[in-house]
């Protein structure tokens, strides 16, 4: 664990709620451009870009589409990462943000292949690995300007603002889709209303990037940045001497990921598609569940505040273990509570872990490599536990019967995280500090007289 070369000054709460605030907006915008996808490739994406796979594999090549956007993430976080801790954490902010809305837009443009042939899926992948570029710079300046700037006995608390924007960006993407399903026919969806929300993303970066406009630099950097202690090449600062941390923090993540994902959007197009389950309540179930997590989410880091990052990541994964074959025998019924009971079961597990994280990971870091290290193991994290997710849960739902394998695979994941945050130190302030103090007692306490 790395410590902070000096107190960071505290903050007065009106200036955190406002930098909180701003990142949790930004975080939403970007997350709803990442998610908006997701919901498009498990409902028509596929037949409008691959029509001539069969339905199955259609929605295989759109979930593939999907991954690709998870693969962009960790060459994003790097090269955002060198960004941030070469010139300072706002510009990735900015840059971020930008480059995740336009390509969002573009997707929205595209057209299908009934009109311009194989250059449609190749449109697609490109603009999703666009997203995914955006997506991966995000999270690091967002989660670093609010652990930077708060104060260290509630930087779990402050930290947990923009790690609430996915799930706000996730409710508004599918509260659209939603409103689009249910006031336009199929034939209207397939034809024009799926654009629509990619197309709004456009408004939405611009609402960011005003909100973003007056962030202030963090007290962390400004100090590295006058005493001369940048990082030159942080990536190959952190690949070098770091290489162990960012293996176990991606394993580590992988867990909320593939859980989150195949809440999200296997689900959807497995409850649509092989249950015969209706669009909006599959929907609203999915919502329902992402919306309890984002409640959660805050309370969860209160509690890491005070007891400790790694026990609530801990508890969270042997959480999501358990509950994976209820999970997916309650969504077999196909009937909307026991599927909301579900999905909220396995939201509430991974929410757990992904509250304390964005305190968690950067105090991992030394302040002059900590935008590269914590947002290349925390998008490390989604191309293991995200980018493949759809596509093996499609394959091992296909057959009769519950898909148990689903439940089995989502399950090993979460042993694995399990085992490699077991495997990481604590980091809480108070918590170090009240094992520092349990050390000294037992010293003094078996030293001789």
């Amino acid at each position: 664990m790395q410590q902070d070369p000096s107190p960071s000054p505290v903050p007065r709460s009106p200036s955190m709620l406002r930098l909180a605030s701003a990142a949790l907006a930004g975080t939403a915008i970007e997350f709803y451009d990442f998610f908006v996808y997701g919901t498009a490739a498990a409902l028509v994406l596929g037949p409008l870009f691959f029509p001539s796979f069969s339905p199955l594999a259609g929605t295989l090549a759109a979930f593939g589409t999907f991954g690709v956007g998870f693969l962009a993430r960790p060459l994003g976080s790097a090269l955002f990462g060198h960004v941030g801790d070469r010139y300072g954490r706002r510009p990735v902010l900015l840059a971020s943000l930008l480059l995740t809305g336009l390509a969002t837009v573009a997707v929205g443009c595209v057209p299908t292949y009934a009109s311009i042939g194989p250059a449609a899926p190749v449109l697609l992948l490109a603009l999703r690995f666009l997203q995914g570029l955006g997506l991966g710079g995000e999270w690091g300046g967002a989660v670093l300007v609010t652990a930077e700037h708060a104060p260290e006995g509630r930087r779990g608390l402050w930290t947990s603002f923009p790690q609430v924007g996915p799930s706000v960006g996730f409710l508004l993407a599918n509260g659209i889709t939603l409103a689009l399903s249910a006031t336009l026919t199929e034939a209207q969806f397939a034809a024009w209303g799926w654009r629509l929300p990619f197309w709004a993303a456009g408004l939405l970066a611009l609402a960011g990037l005003w909100l973003r406009r007056s962030v202030e630099e963090t007290p962390q950097f400004r100090a590295l940045a006058e005493s001369g202690q940048r990082a030159e090449a942080p990536l190959s600062e952190v690949v070098r001497g770091h290489w162990r941390l960012i293996l176990l923090t991606g394993g580590a993540l992988a867990a909320a990921y593939a859980v989150f994902y195949g809440v999200t959007t296997w689900s959807l197009a497995y409850g649509t598609e092989r249950l015969g389950a209706d669009r909006t309540t599959m929907l609203v179930c999915i919502m329902t569940g992402v919306g309890i997590m984002a409640l959660w989410t805050p309370v969860a880091a209160v509690l890491g505040d005070r007891w400790g990052r790694r026990p609530l990541c801990l508890a969270g994964c042997a959480a999501c273990a358990l509950w994976m074959f209820p999970f997916v025998a309650l969504l077999g019924t196909a009937d909307a509570v026991p599927m909301a009971v579900g999905a909220v079961g396995a939201l509430l597990c991974i929410g757990t872990v992904l509250a304390v994280i964005g305190a968690y990971l950067p105090e991992l870091y030394a302040p002059r490599i900590r935008c590269t290290g914590a947002a290349v193991g925390y998008n490390l994290g989604g191309v293991l536990g995200g980018a493949l997710t759809p596509v093996v849960a499609t394959a091992l739902a296909d057959g009769s019967g519950p898909p148990w394998g689903v439940a089995a695979y989502l399950g090993g994941i979460g042993l694995v995280s399990l085992v490699c945050f077991a495997l990481l130190p604590e980091t809480s302030p108070e918590a170090v500090r009240r094992a520092a103090h349990a050390d000294t007692g037992a010293a003094e306490a078996t030293a001789p007289v």
